[in-house]
């Protein structure tokens, strides 16, 4: 019971901040649901899922806020600007966070078992430390017609 209790509260704490980091995100009117094709030297190389591993990769003393078996979350505040990672212990659990978090729109930096949310410009220069792919999720994806 206590653990379904710390399950739910971690990610309601989880989504309600998701509207202030999405603000924070902007955007820049470009909306195509997917991943930048933006290369990076790092671009094959990408940061494990821990979040004091992918904070001490970009230069940040991370402060954990969120500790819960579905996810963890630690905040940034470095000079490039700030930004929130959050890991997952599975891949599918990461995707079931974005899609919640589509409702909101912005960019995310997403890696394997990690998602980092920060103003589009601190998102280029966090993706050359830590790799991984910026996606936007201003609009749902749309069906290709193939």
């Amino acid at each position: 019971m206590v653990r379904k209790l710390s399950r739910g509260v971690a990610l309601a704490a989880s989504l309600a901040v998701l509207p202030l980091t999405a603000a924070c995100s902007g955007g820049d009117g470009k909306a195509s649901g997917k991943a930048s094709d933006e290369s990076s030297p790092v671009s094959a190389v990408v940061a494990p899922a821990r979040v004091e591993v992918i904070a001490e990769l970009t230069g940040c003393e991370v402060k954990i806020r969120t500790e819960a078996e579905e996810l963890r979350e630690g905040v940034c505040q470095t000079s490039v600007g700030d930004y929130l990672v959050t890991t997952f212990p599975k891949d599918e659990l990461k995707e079931v966070w974005l899609e919640s978090a589509s409702m909101y729109g912005g960019k995310y930096l997403v890696g394997p078992r990690w998602a980092i949310s920060a103003k589009p410009d601190v998102l280029k220069q966090l993706k050359t430390k830590v790799g991984g792919t910026i996606r936007d999720l201003s609009q749902p994806s749309q069906p290709s017609a193939s």
